[in-house]
């Protein structure tokens, strides 16, 4: 059996060197992992690295952390679960259609928001206000994938992965500029992450009420009516951008790089900064807040959730991840539990 296990993974190898465009990245040329490991029989490098993030607490509990609204009560808004599982899927058509690695940009795409707070990036904007070292997403999700799952021992993952991740935020940076040292599947994530939330943010802001229809300027209909058509236009573009460029860099035509920025732009002033997040905002801020320096003073309620050899001396960095990994409504019920008054239970 372990011959042929270890024919199934070099054929995998042989495939990939034989089909993909000669700037993929092949799993048989990774840079490795931070600790080496023996090869495993069946998968490749990036195939175990994508196995090990969906096995992942921080994965599940990405099921109930908050897209763009504050624990929303509907069944059908966003949750980043749902987010990044759109990315993944954006991410790996256009990574399939110029013939480049589907399996580490599906890697990529799942690992890079677990490190995302509760309350979404109202969380993010009040951890980096409140912890010292100040605090991005981004990086925490490469702590997370490093350091914090396994009970300290991380996930070990691939570099080419790891630098994916840490390098697929651009907060309201620009869209399409590669990064240093950045293989074409990061950033085809880069980009497939903004494809799906101004997207789907849009959708989402559509059905909460926030944004009317009739608010929404008559350009950003040119790629479509739906969030579907939008999505396809914006994938055809960019794989038909890409291929005449000969896969130098992952790009969109102008027009279309403008009406993305654009859109993004309006997202920004009309739904992520407008009236109503920042009134839920305001709220978010004073649970994490109040937690925070809650759990500062009572550092052991924060000790018992992790393994003795992650128990640093830096008890703020310990609280800024216990904090950062709630989800919103574990967050809500520390609050609750440690701010509000309880009932007795009275016999």
């Amino acid at each position: 059996m372990s011959g042929l296990s270890d024919t199934i993974r070099r054929q995998t190898e042989e495939i990939e060197r034989a089909t993909l465009h000669p700037r993929a990245c092949l799993s048989s040329e990774s840079k490795g992992r931070q600790r080496q490991e023996k090869q495993e029989d069946i998968r490749t490098c990036f195939q175990r690295d994508r196995d090990r993030i969906i096995h992942s607490k921080a994965f599940r509990r990405l099921m109930h952390k908050t897209q763009v609204f504050l624990a929303p009560k509907g069944d059908h808004y966003r949750t980043r679960l749902t987010h990044t599982l759109e990315v993944s899927q954006i991410a790996r058509t256009i990574a399939r259609s110029l013939r480049l690695n589907e399996d580490l940009t599906e890697a990529i795409a799942l690992g890079h928001d677990l490190g995302h707070t509760p309350f979404g990036h109202a969380g993010e904007n009040i951890l980096r206000e409140i912890y010292p070292g100040g605090f991005e997403h981004y990086k925490q999700s490469l702590r997370v994938v490093d350091i914090l799952e396994r009970d300290g021992k991380g996930l070990n993952l691939s570099q080419e992965v790891r630098e994916g991740i840490v390098k697929h935020s651009k907060g309201k940076g620009a869209i399409f500029t590669a990064l240093k040292g950045e293989t074409l599947e990061g950033q085809i994530v880069r980009i497939s992450d903004v494809i799906a939330y101004v997207n789907h943010d849009l959708d989402d802001a559509v059905r909460a009420g926030i944004v009317k229809k009739s608010g929404i300027p008559a350009k950003f209909y040119k790629t479509g009516s739906s969030q579907s058509e939008r999505i396809d236009s914006m994938v055809r573009d960019l794989i038909t951008e890409t291929s005449q460029t000969g896969l130098s860099c992952i790009t969109m035509s102008a027009e279309m790089q403008d009406l993305t920025t654009s859109l993004r732009e309006f997202l920004y002033e009309h739904v992520y900064e407008g009236e109503t997040s920042k009134a839920e905002f305001k709220k978010a801020r004073k649970i994490l807040l109040d937690l925070y320096h809650y759990y500062l003073d009572n550092t052991g309620d924060v000790i018992k959730e992790f393994p003795k050899d992650m128990i640093l001396s830096d008890k703020k960095q310990l609280v800024c991840d216990f904090i950062a990994g709630m989800t919103d409504r574990f967050a809500l019920m520390m609050y609750e539990k440690n701010f509000l008054p309880q009932p007795w239970l009275v016999y």
